[in-house]
């Protein structure tokens, strides 16, 4: 585990608890420390302070995000839900809003490590030009490989799963995210304009007041 966090006192209490869990973690107090700590430590799950000297928490996630997929927990002092929401489109997987209890922040860690360990069937999921490993967890469109967090990939297989079927958002949150408390639904809107962004706006349509549907997207046919 990576805690990044610049009030010492929260990084060290946070730090203890994971430890307690049986993690391995390291601490940076800082943005820049941040970003070089995750390419030397190469945690399997980051905690992430919004509001950081150097740079702040957003430009963190990025820069480790670009490096290497990895599930972000960002803890925040905001209760402006359109700074939750940037964070959630810059590649954060969970939020905390301070002040929030260990127990939560340690049932919030594991929720997300048992995400990403899930065992995946050795198996993958063809949609037209869409091919999804589920064994690697890797995506392609067209052949282009496509850099999904892991909240994204999640909630492109739960729509791949159920091509051209409708999915409310909050079954999204509570089946495909894992969130059952706490988490507004705008949550899922953001993670699905970064899926579009990613792999094409043709891929998840809206239906309004309800919820997202994968289409088929359709293989270009050579002439």
């Amino acid at each position: 585990m990576l805690v990044v966090e610049d009030d010492i006192t929260i990084a060290e209490s946070v730090a203890a608890r994971l430890r307690a869990e049986g993690f391995e973690v390291s601490v940076a107090l800082d943005g820049p420390s941040g970003v070089a700590t995750a390419a030397s430590f190469v945690p399997d799950l980051v905690v992430l302070d919004v509001m950081l000297p150097g740079f702040d928490g957003l430009e963190v996630c990025r820069r480790i995000q670009a490096a290497r997929p990895v599930p972000v927990l960002m803890l925040t002092a905001r209760g402006d839900e359109t700074d939750l929401l940037v964070g959630l489109a810059v590649g954060a997987d969970d939020y905390l809003t301070k002040p929030f209890s260990m127990r939560e922040l340690a049932a919030r860690v594991h929720v997300l490590l048992r995400r990403v360990s899930r065992a995946a069937v050795s198996r993958s999921l063809e949609l037209g030009d869409l091919s999804i490993d589920l064994a690697a967890r890797r995506v392609h469109r067209g052949g282009v490989e496509a850099h999904l967090t892991p909240t994204e990939y999640d909630l492109l297989v739960f729509l791949a799963e159920r091509p051209s079927a409708v999915q409310g958002r909050d079954r999204l949150l509570s089946e495909a995210c894992g969130w059952h408390d706490g988490a507004s639904s705008r949550t899922v809107d953001s993670h699905v304009k970064a899926l579009r962004r990613k792999l094409g706006a043709d891929l998840i349509r809206t239906v309004h007041g309800v919820g997202y549907a994968l289409e088929v997207p359709q293989k270009e046919v050579s002439p």
